[in-house]
């Protein structure tokens, strides 16, 4: 699925101050992913819903599943502050 079909149901959203969060961040590894990366999604979602109406967080919270997420507690506050980062960088 291409960038355009995956936010394409954006186009869908009122313009009438609903808000979309986009949860484009992983939950499941520590890694961090790329902010340039991750910016660029926000950036295509724009083609179908002005920024205003966007938000940014991770894709399903931290909630373990019985076969648990790799995430340390610490990886988890690293990944929220990136989220904050890549927000104040975006919304700013």
């Amino acid at each position: 699925m291409t960038s355009d079909q995956y936010f394409k149901p954006l186009e869908h959203i009122p313009n009438d101050g609903a808000q979309v969060v986009l949860g484009v961040v992983t939950s499941k590894t520590g890694e961090l992913e790329d902010k340039e990366a991750i910016k660029a999604r926000i950036k295509e979602a724009t083609n179908f819903i002005p920024l205003e109406q966007l938000c940014l967080s991770p894709q399903c919270g931290f909630s373990s599943t019985h076969h648990g997420n790799t995430l340390t507690e610490e990886e988890q506050w690293k990944k929220l502050k990136f989220i904050v980062d890549v927000a104040k960088e975006v919304w700013q």
